[in-house]
This record gives structure tokens, C-alpha cells and sequence, in this order.
């Protein structure tokens, strides 16, 4: 069992959603990471432990914008039609959502209503 003495607020309720959600090959896992500064979105296979598709706003263009924060609402709505479009490609087109211990609203819902929109089911 996981010491959870040290651990903060957030990563207390996402190890509680970890122990009930769990993705498969069929219905895999779609994660959210927020940092301070970035945004990570993945779809994991926990059957195989692997990692079907992921995006982030680390890439590139982000860094030649000059910007210094790219984790808000626009650039979550992004990823969200990205990762549909992703899995839209690889043949899957439903999976369980994962909001790591966030709160369901803002950028995490900005990302969910984009991957809806964009043809996933969850």
C-alpha cells in the first residue's frame, strides 16, 4: 500500500480514482496532467502499460511564441481535438476518462468537451 502521509490533496484523490478506473485495449485510459506551465494529455492501455497517444504543449511552436504559460482553456481545447483526432486514426473511438484528481471544470473540461467533439465517447 502507498504511504499517503506526504502526498498532496491532489495526488491523495488520484490514487483513490486509480484504484477504481483502469484502462483496457478496447476502452483505454484518457489522463490530464496540468504543470504550471504545460499541459499533458495521454491514452494509456493499463492492460499492457503502455502508451497508445499522447500530445502535450511542449512542442515547438509553443516555444518560438514566446509565451511563457501554455496551460489554459485554448490551448486544453487543443489538445482535446487532437487526442480524438489521434484515436479517431488508431480505431478507437471510446474510452474512460481520467481527471486525475482535478477538478472537473475549466481547462479539464475544455479538454473533455473538445475530445467529445471531436468523436470520443466517455
Amino acid at each position: 500500500m502507498i504511504e499517503t502521509k506526504n502526498l498532496s490533496g491532489r495526488e491523495k484523490r488520484h490514487l483513490r480514482i486509480r484504484r477504481k478506473v483502469a484502462g483496457s485495449g478496447q476502452r483505454p485510459r484518457l489522463t490530464i496532467f496540468k504543470s504550471l506551465k504545460h499541459l499533458y494529455v495521454q491514452v494509456v492501455d493499463d492492460s499492457t502499460g503502455s502508451t497508445l497517444a499522447s500530445v502535450t504543449t511542449t512542442g515547438k511552436a509553443q516555444r518560438e511564441s514566446g509565451k511563457k504559460s501554455f496551460c489554459n482553456v485554448e490551448n486544453g481545447r487543443k489538445l482535446g481535438q487532437a487526442i480524438a483526432e489521434k484515436m479517431k486514426t488508431t480505431g478507437i473511438d471510446s474510452v474512460v476518462f481520467d481527471r486525475s484528481g482535478y477538478r472537473y471544470h475549466g481547462i479539464i473540461k475544455a479538454v473533455a468537451d473538445a475530445a467529445r467533439e471531436g468523436g470520443l465517447k466517455f
